[in-house]
C-alpha cells in the first residue's frame, strides 16, 4: 500500500513501530523527521494530489479514512509533539506554536506543494497557522469538528479550562478514562476490532502527558491572530469543507465556518459523534474524494 519514497535530502528516518501498534492494525510504514530538538512520526501512503491529515488526539484515527483515499491521492499523517509516536515534549511545551512548527516543518521536510490540510479537533489552529505561513503550499482546507478562532463565550472557554485543568489532567493519566471513552462506539471505536481498540487506547493514554496541556494552550494561545490574519487574507478564497457529526457540534462551528467561507461546502455525519471519519468513513472518504474533484481541481484549473 505505502508509495516509494525517495528520502535523500528530505531528513526523513525509517521509524521502528512499537509492540503496541502491529502492523494488522496500522498497516503503513512509519517515519520520523527531526523538528528542533524533537522527533515527529509520519506515514505517506499512495499517489496523487496531496492530503496532510493532522489531529491533536494521533494519526490512528485517520486509518480507515486514509485506507480508502491513498488509492487516488497521496495521503499522510503526523502526529503532534508529544501525541502518539512523536517524541516526549515536557507539558511547558505543549503548546498550539510547538504544534504548528511540527506540521510547517513536516510540509518542508518533504517539499509539499499543492496541499490539502484534513484537520480535526486541536489540531485545526495549528495547522491553519502552518497555512497561514505558507499559504502558497496550499489549496484547500477540510475542518472536521475543529475551529479555527479565538475561542469565546462562557460554554467554549469554560470546556477549554475544564479540560486544560490539573484536576482533569490528573484524572485522566491515573484512570485512563477518557482513552478508554473515546474508544467506544461514542468515540472512535464504532468499527474497530478489538485489536484496533487495544491500540487506539494504548496510543492516547501514552500521550494523556500533555493532551490536556495542549488544550489548555488552546483557550488563550497566541497563534490566534496568525490564523485570523491568514484565514481573511491569502486563505480566505481556498475552498473549503466541513465535516461534522450530528450529534457533535453543541458550540455550533458549522456556522462559524459558513460565515467565514460562504462558498464552503458542509456535511453532516448522520448520527455521528466527534468523529465523523471513525463513524462514516466510507462516506467521509467519498465526500472529500468529491469535493476534491469538484473544487479544489477546478479552482486550480482556473488559476492556471
Amino acid at each position: 500500500m505505502n508509495s516509494v519514497r525517495r528520502l535523500s535530502g528530505t531528513g526523513l528516518k525509517s521509524f521502528e513501530r512499537p509492540a503496541w501498534l502491529p502492523a494488522k492494525v496500522w498497516p503503513f510504514d512509519l517515519w520520523s523527521v527531526q523538528v528542533d530538538d524533537l522527533q515527529v512520526t509520519i506515514t505517506d501512503i499512495g499517489r496523487g494530489p496531496t492530503l496532510v491529515f493532522y489531529t491533536g488526539i494521533g494519526s490512528f484515527v485517520w486509518r480507515d479514512v486514509m485506507v480508502q483515499l491513498s488509492g487516488s491521492f497521496r495521503c499522510i499523517t503526523l502526529d503532534p509533539p508529544g501525541i502518539g509516536l512523536s517524541g516526549p515534549i515536557s507539558p511547558s511545551e505543549a503548546t498550539l506554536r510547538r504544534s504548528a512548527a511540527a506540521v510547517t516543518a513536516v510540509m518542508r521536510a518533504l517539499e509539499l506543494t499543492d496541499v490539502t490540510l484534513v484537520v480535526h479537533d486541536s489540531g485545526g489552529p495549528p495547522a491553519l497557522a502552518a497555512a497561514a505561513r505558507r499559504p502558497d503550499r496550499i489549496r484547500g482546507i477540510v475542518g472536521v469538528n475543529t475551529f479555527g478562532w479565538r475561542p469565546s463565550g462562557t460554554a467554549f472557554r469554560g470546556m477549554l479550562a475544564l479540560m486544560g485543568s490539573r484536576f482533569i489532567r490528573r484524572f485522566s493519566i491515573s484512570t485512563g478514562a477518557l482513552a478508554s471513552l473515546t474508544a467506544t462506539t461514542f468515540g472512535a471505536g464504532r468499527h474497530l476490532d478489538a485489536a484496533g481498540r487495544e491500540a487506539y487506547r494504548t496510543g492516547f493514554r501514552k500521550s494523556m502527558t500533555v493532551f490536556h496541556d495542549y488544550l489548555r494552550d488552546a483557550r488563550d494561545s497566541d497563534l490566534y491572530d496568525e490564523i485570523a490574519a491568514g484565514l481573511e487574507g491569502p486563505l480566505k478564497h481556498l475552498p473549503l469543507l466541513t465535516i461534522f457529526g450530528e450529534r457533535n457540534d453543541p458550540l455550533h462551528f458549522q456556522p462559524r465556518w459558513k460565515a467565514l467561507f460562504p462558498a464552503a461546502r458542509q456535511i453532516v455525519i448522520p448520527k455521528g459523534n466527534h468523529f465523523p471519519m471513525c463513524d462514516a468513513p466510507d462516506v467521509v472518504a467519498d465526500e472529500v474524494g468529491r469535493w476534491h474533484r469538484e473544487c479544489v481541481l477546478r479552482a486550480q484549473e482556473h488559476r492556471s
